[in-house]
């Protein structure tokens, strides 16, 4: 327990399951059970709630539902955040503010250029561009304005520092061992039959729809599979998102049609949608591979989910998944080559379930929370108020 516990704010975009959300309520979580107050805050249209309970306090900032042009929707939630976090402000004692995403960061500049906050944190975990310059404004003002910028990986750091100038410090993501591991549990032959999940093999990608997560190109590698294993399945869970990726699904259902795939429960494609949070354990345990060839990441936590779950994972060889796996933690693919990853997958289903490589245990949440502490404290120090963290 520290002396003296620190008051910390966790802002991010969403209440749904995506990777930057997991690592803010994770997170929150190590940092409440080392003593801390934390408070996770996401914007929330009537209705809605956060895909995962935690034992933080939760800010829910009232917001319109999702809908219309990119640029209207991110300035009504920054806008939401700025009008919600001042009523806060006279009330409420917050040591330090950190944001996950740029809307969350644009509310807090905007209090920051006020003098309402002394400078806030933002946490890259990729670096998003947009066709719409307002957004893209909005998304570098989040970078450049914070006091301080933490990445997840080397890859964006470094990235920051050629492209930005800017010198980012990294702490990654972690992993919960009790959440994801290979041990069955009741709950898998329930989701089998949810999503009609036959003998396999069964392949499983994890974040939807999405040109960064190279979905046609899995598609198509996936077709190859299926000519020398006709009873594969290919299981696409997740996607709930603020952007619009429209287009990206139009063409990847246009290449089904042409492919005569049936999708739906019990066919060879299945596209779950949001999947129940307590159900995403039982979805990596019942595939056979985890298949992971994006074009763009931040981390890569699925695969490390995946992979503590007993299920082989093939990702791309390149950063981020490079900077934290071996030849002997995953099987790599080419992203851009269909051949590759269809080539990968089959090497990954040779290999069958296997105990959770060393790598898994390397990623903990409560270590980043120790990481991410330190650099609390720092901040303190440089904007003149006590480090009060132990």
């Amino acid at each position: 327990m520290p002396e003296t516990a620190l008051h910390i704010a966790l802002l991010t975009h969403s209440v749904n399951p995506r990777g930057g959300v997991v690592h803010v309520l994770e997170l929150g979580r190590a940092l409440h059970e080392a003593g801390h107050h934390v408070t996770v805050m996401a914007p929330a249209a009537p209705g809605q709630r956060l895909f995962r309970t935690t034992p933080c306090a939760v800010e829910l900032v009232p917001v319109a539902p999702a809908g219309g042009q990119l640029a209207e929707l991110v300035r009504s939630r920054i806008d939401g955040y700025v009008a919600h976090l001042a009523k806060l402000l006279p009330h409420r004692q917050v040591d330090i503010w950190h944001a996950h995403d740029g809307i969350g960061a644009n509310a807090l500049a905007d209090l920051a250029a006020r003098g309402a906050i002394r400078g806030y944190l933002r946490t890259v975990h990729h670096v998003d561009r947009f066709d719409d310059a307002r957004v893209q404004a909005w998304e570098e003002r989040s970078v450049r304005e914070a006091s301080r910028v933490l990445c997840v990986s080397e890859l964006w750091r470094q990235r920051l520092a050629d492209d930005w100038g800017i010198a980012a410090e990294r702490v990654t993501n972690g992993i919960d061992l009790a959440r994801y591991s290979p041990q069955a549990h009741p709950l898998d032959r329930v989701v089998a039959r949810k999503y009609g999940l036959g003998g396999g093999p069964r392949l499983l990608c994890v974040g939807g729809i999405e040109s960064r997560k190279n979905a046609r190109r899995l598609l198509a590698a996936f077709l190859a599979l299926r000519a020398q294993r006709p009873s594969a399945q290919l299981v696409i869970a997740g996607g709930a998102s603020v952007l619009n990726h429209d287009a990206e699904t139009r063409a990847f259902h246009a290449d089904v049609e042409a492919s005569g795939l049936s999708i739906g429960p019990g066919c060879p494609l299945v596209i779950t949608g949001t999947v129940p949070d307590a159900e995403m354990p039982s979805l990596y345990r019942l595939a056979d591979v985890l298949a992971m060839p994006s074009l763009l990441e931040g981390f890569g936590l699925a695969a490390l989910e995946a992979l503590a779950s007993g299920t082989p994972a093939v990702v791309s060889r390149s950063a981020p998944f490079t900077e934290h796996f071996g030849d002997g933690d995953v099987e790599w693919a080419d992203p851009l080559d269909v051949d590759s990853i269809a080539l990968a997958l089959q090497r990954a289903l040779a290999l069958g379930r296997r105990e959770p490589p060393a790598v898994c245990r390397r990623f903990d949440w409560p270590g980043s929370a120790a990481a991410h502490l330190r650099i609390y404290r720092h901040h303190l120090a440089a904007t003149r108020l006590p480090a009060l963290a132990h």
